[in-house]
């Protein structure tokens, strides 16, 4: 195995890893703007307020986003292992 496979593999590696989180990381982000634009309209400002819509949110969207994230990691797998035949 030459550099460049290796390297093409931790691209690859890297970029599941993204695309698989990327549901979640997107729930969260959208949730945290929505919460604390509402916290800066209402001036409540309770640091724990955020923590429960975030994690109702990534509950919800885990579990929408499982196929996804499972095809994408299986894609990953199914590459990998189809280098081992190259492997000398």
């Amino acid at each position: 195995m030459d550099l460049g496979t290796v390297v093409d593999v931790a691209v690859d590696a890297l970029f599941a890893t993204l695309l698989a989180g990327a549901p979640l990381m997107a729930a969260a982000l959208v949730v945290g703007v929505g919460v604390s634009l509402l916290q800066a309209l209402t001036q409540v400002q309770e640091m724990t307020l955020t923590f429960v819509p975030k994690l109702v949110a990534m509950f919800v969207t885990a579990i929408v986003a499982l196929p996804f994230m499972i095809s994408v990691i299986v894609d990953l797998g199914e590459e990998l292992f189809g280098l081992i035949v190259t492997i000398r």
